[in-house]
């Protein structure tokens, strides 16, 4: 059965409630907020983190802090506006003192983000960072041999690029997470696939 854009974003809601709720981890036990993703339902980019930081796990939304003002500087610069793609991590709660997260923790959420990606429908998938990159992929990928190359989950398109927060040390990264954005813009603009009418879930999805 055909869904319309109304069910696929009422499927994406339904993803978001669960998740709020969750407690198939123990990252759950010291959660303020769990943190489900944030942006339109049918949109092109689906941009996936690696875990909350605190203070995303305080207001509920991904990239909120010093890392998401790096990511929406770069979004914009390769004219892909933060409200035009779904922001989400592997990961849906904050580790502890902002740890890596560990192998049953990204196993835990994994089902949420296959339905993520059912529902939202991207036609290219962006991994921040290492971690987001294993956790979609799997264990045997790294950010060093992936990025720049032709990756696809599925057939999805992948683009392996660096964490916002890893320019917080490295400010040269910044310079290349902007090239990966904008060839993620590229291969959008060289898709011939009909546009699809965008419908936001808002600050709760």
């Amino acid at each position: 059965m055909v869904r319309s854009e109304a069910e696929w974003l009422q499927a994406l809601e339904a993803t978001a409630t669960t998740i709020r709720g969750c407690t198939r981890c123990l990252l759950h036990a010291n959660r303020t907020n769990a943190v489900p993703g944030d942006g339109p339902a049918g949109t092109d980019v689906l941009l996936l983190g690696e875990a909350p930081g605190r203070d995303e796990d305080a207001s509920g939304r991904p990239f909120v802090g010093r890392a998401g003002r790096i990511l929406d500087a770069a979004l914009k610069s390769a004219r892909l506006p933060r409200e035009s793609v779904f922001i989400t991590n592997v990961v849906k709660c904050r580790p502890p003192d902002n740890r890596r997260p560990k192998p049953d923790e990204i196993a835990a959420c994994r089902s949420f983000l296959m339905d993520q990606i059912a529902c939202v429908r991207p036609r290219v998938i962006v991994t921040l960072g290492a971690t987001a990159l294993r956790g979609l992929m799997g264990p045997g990928y790294g950010l060093k041999g992936a990025r720049g190359k032709p990756l696809r989950f599925g057939e999805l398109p992948v683009v392996a690029t660096y964490h916002p927060a890893g320019v917080l040390y490295n400010r040269d990264l910044e310079r290349l997470l902007r090239r990966d954005l904008r060839k993620v813009a590229r291969v959008i603009a060289d898709s011939s696939r009909p546009s699809r009418a965008r419908k936001s879930t808002g600050r709760k999805s």
